[in-house]
């Protein structure tokens, strides 16, 4: 029998183990000693931490309350985004379920991590810059989604000029960073319906579309979910006045990638379709008519899709009657 079994660490042990911890991961060489106990210790404290937040399918509430509130304290959150980058694989996983699991657990209508995190938004701001580095982007893009599903934190980095830099981690990262960003983009987009119309209304000129041909269909894409959202109403009705937004869109039709055309014809439509056009639209397509009739009759008919082809002929007959 062994009398000196050590007894298991508390959640505030284990969170300030942790805590303590991180900084030592870059002491000393490289590959040397200091580090090596620096990330087994590290791993050691996040795996005990993940045993009390998820238990055995049947966690302890009043663990999980002390874990929770000494995790507030230390400000732990900010620094495993911090040093994320210098865990290892296993590690950085372990960082992403803790994270989850927090921003999830609720009290009554409260959810307290979040609380925590708009009060500390540079939580949410750590986890965002992530997509500058590469290595460690889809683990903190995936504590980000999990922070956009909550309207508190998605109203912080809408409103931020940091959101502006969406398109460039689009742009100029790897095709996996670019696809978790823009995951993440139409997340803060169209997850929070009336929050997002009153972004919208107010700032929409400053979503500029892209040369970039991924980010550019995929900005066409959204955008038509945003018009026909009958939340983005009142962004509809101004989108749809504009003269410049008609001939980019009449632009686009004619690009030369067929996706690109098929996205841009799903706004294009919403011109059209509109039962009171503004006289500077109508002189548009009037002005066009013949060019316009003369392009959608040849356009994508090798598209086998019901609903597209009855789109098609409904504005072929509106621009016909104009």
């Amino acid at each position: 029998m062994n009398f000196f079994k050590s007894k298991p660490r508390t959640p505030p042990e284990l969170v300030r183990g942790l805590r303590d911890a991180l900084p030592k991961l870059d002491a000393g060489p490289p590959g040397g000693e200091t580090r090596r106990k620096a990330n087994e210790e590290v791993a050691k404290n996040l795996q005990q931490i993940k045993a009390i937040l998820y238990g055995d399918g049947d966690p302890l509430p009043e663990l999980v309350a002390q874990l929770a509130q000494e995790t507030y304290s230390t400000d732990l959150l900010y620094h495993l985004l911090l040093n994320i980058h210098k865990l290892e694989f296993e590690a950085r996983k372990d960082v992403v379920q803790i994270f989850n699991n927090l921003l999830r657990r609720q009290i009554g209508t409260r959810y307290p991590t979040v609380e925590h995190v708009s009060k500390n938004n540079a939580v949410l701001f750590a986890a965002f810059d992530g997509y500058k580095n590469e290595e460690i982007a889809l683990n903190t893009g995936m504590i980000l989604r999990e922070m956009l599903r909550h309207e508190p934190l998605a109203r912080i980095l809408l409103h931020s000029e940091q959101f502006y830099m969406f398109p460039h981690y689009i742009e100029t990262t790897t095709f996996g960073v670019s696809c978790d960003a823009f995951t993440n983009l139409k997340e803060t987009l169209t997850r929070h319906k009336t929050m997002v119309a009153e972004f919208l209304d107010k700032n929409y000129d400053r979503l500029i579309m892209s040369n970039n041909y991924v980010t550019k269909r995929q900005s066409l894409k959204l955008l038509g979910e945003i018009l026909l959202d009958r939340a983005n109403f009142a962004v509809m009705t101004r989108y749809i006045a504009s003269e410049a937004n008609l001939k980019t869109m009449m632009n686009l039709l004619r690009d030369k990638s067929k996706n690109i055309q098929f996205e841009a014809f799903h706004v294009f439509k919403v011109f059209v379709a509109n039962p009171k056009k503004p006289p500077q639209i109508e002189n548009i397509l009037r002005r066009n008519k013949e060019k316009l009739l003369a392009y959608l009759r040849n356009f994508h008919n090798d598209k086998e899709d019901e609903q597209f082809t009855d789109e098609k002929q409904f504005l072929i007959v509106q621009i016909q009657n104009l």
